[in-house]
């Protein structure tokens, strides 16, 4: 019996992408959104079906998801469209995965933990580069170092941000940002912490974001201390720390919809000259009480370029694997090599 499998948001810049290598390994996922006209004319260009369905109708997205076995979920921001989603998907018992980075749909999907069980449905966010490598790292580096109490994590890529993954930045400024400490997710400021960091293209200067492993890395290992980084410009640093005093203006809807605006100026994403060559760099770092430290590094394909085959993989994990439902980060439903599939060469 064939398994019948959609991408929602599948007319966004990561969406598109992610139904067009489905298309390249022979799949027909069905594509969706609400946007009639984007969606019909790449399902056309694609030759795969479509469907038209808006979020925020309950019952129209229940029905749609009736027969279908998994949604990988692309519209973002998805602090705002991952609830209903998964909703929707408890309520049709429709295995649930999206691509986002932030913490609160972590934490929501979390927390849905036992009802997704009972339903029998799977909940795995962060089935892209936000979090497939930096969680398959930690998960590595908590087989080398069983009893590590530290993580720090990070990753250096040249890639453009997408308009989606700029908003989304854009929108939770105003929060700060976040680590974790004796296991629960604590705000800090923004660049809360630097350091200097081998990334594994040298060393650079660095800060704290509140990136999806705050989140995730806790679930994958048990370790209570996590904190992720990104190279920064020291004047970067200076800004952000000199923006914590205003951060509650960006709180403001009125502000996130300026600075929203403002992003839809810039490029849809990468172009395809940076998918192919701006690789990414991937750090590790666990420590134990006793001061005894594991390092790892690895490289791997564009943050969208990994996306996009890392969406299609897990869904099609799923539904050839049948794990049982609950919450799951990608490194505890696939394993950590499953990170191995997106190796590149420096």
């Amino acid at each position: 019996m064939s398994m019948k499998w959609m991408i929602y948001g599948a007319n966004g810049y990561t969406g598109t992408l992610v139904a067009q290598h489905a298309k390249q390994q022979g799949l027909q996922p069905v594509l969706a959104g609400r946007n009639s006209e984007a969606i019909h004319k790449l399902a056309g260009q694609l030759e795969l079906p479509s469907c038209i369905v808006d979020l925020n109708d309950s019952t129209a997205l229940q029905r749609a998801l009736a027969d279908v076995d998994i949604v990988v979920h692309c519209a973002g921001p998805f602090e705002v469209t991952a609830a209903p989603m998964i909703e929707a998907c408890l309520a049709s018992k429709t295995h649930y995965v999206d691509i986002t980075g932030e913490l609160s749909v972590f934490e929501y999907a979390h927390a849905n933990h036992e009802r997704a069980q009972q339903a029998g449905v799977v909940l795995c966010p962060g089935v892209g580069f936000d979090v497939i490598p930096t969680d398959c790292v930690a998960a590595k580096l908590k087989q080398a170092l069983p009893d590590a109490t530290e993580l720090t994590l990070g990753f250096d890529s040249a890639s453009r941000m997408s308009r989606g993954t700029a908003k989304t930045s854009v929108r939770r400024l105003g929060e700060g940002g976040a680590v974790r400490r004796d296991g629960k997710i604590t705000p800090v400021p923004l660049a809360y912490h630097t350091r200097t960091i081998d990334f594994g293209n040298g060393e650079k200067f660095a800060m704290t974001i509140p990136w999806g492993d705050v989140s995730t890395a806790y679930y994958t290992t048990g370790i209570p201390n996590i904190e992720v980084f990104i190279p920064a410009s020291p004047n970067l640093v200076k800004k952000l720390k000199r923006l914590n005093w205003f951060r509650w203006l960006l709180r403001f809807e009125t502000v996130k919809k300026f600075l929203e605006k403002k992003v839809e100026q810039q490029p849809a994403g990468p172009n395809e000259k940076q998918l192919e060559q701006a690789i990414t760099y991937v750090w590790g770092e666990a420590k134990n009480a006793q001061g005894v430290t594991e390092t790892l590094r690895i490289t791997v394909m564009n943050g969208y370029k990994l996306t996009s085959h890392g969406a299609v993989d897990v869904a099609q994990y799923i539904l050839t694997h049948s794990p049982a439902g609950g919450f799951y980060t990608p490194a505890t439903l696939c394993g950590a090599d499953l990170v191995e599939k997106y190796y590149v060469v420096a």
